[in-house]
């Protein structure tokens, strides 16, 4: 006979009562009003561009991930076991903070910037090029998330 899996809810670390009322924060930007997966869906595009749609999730996603490496690496304020607990319950994006760790990729608004197979030329996005490299007047935003600069060089 089969085991019967239960699902055990870990409580969570020492330390995430006070950095709760935060994420509920973004949890909140992330479904109130223009902000919400379904508005993303259902919003006629109307004088935008279909992708503009999507650029609040990408930015409240990118300050929550941005929000937890601080706390952990800046300021030292959380400890390893709720960082990883952050982490588990994907409160974060691991992904992209491992590509802040390295050098380069400090200011990094998001994967799909650096992913050369999103792109028409197989390079990275246009936001991750340096501002005194391109010519002068141009406006720079990126298609995938809206950024206007990410390089660290700038």
């Amino acid at each position: 006979m089969p085991k019967i899996r239960t699902t055990r809810t870990k409580k969570a670390p020492e330390g995430f009562d006070e950095i709760e009322p935060t994420l509920e924060e973004f949890a909140r930007k992330m479904k109130d009003g223009k902000e919400t997966h379904a508005w993303v869906e259902n919003e006629p595009h109307e004088g935008k561009r279909v992708v503009e749609s999507t650029w609040p999730v990408f930015r409240i996603h990118h300050q929550r991930t941005r929000y937890i490496y601080d706390l952990y690496y800046k300021r030292k304020a959380i400890s390893r076991e709720l960082y990883d607990y952050l982490l588990k319950n994907k409160y974060a994006d691991a992904n992209l903070i491992a590509k802040w760790k390295k050098s380069g990729f400090e200011k990094l608004c998001c994967l799909r910037c650096i992913q050369p197979r999103d792109t028409n030329f197989g390079t990275t996005c246009v936001c991750r090029v340096p501002k005194e490299k391109l010519t002068e007047g141009k406006k720079v935003e990126c298609v995938h998330c809206g950024c206007r600069g990410c390089a660290s060089g700038d």
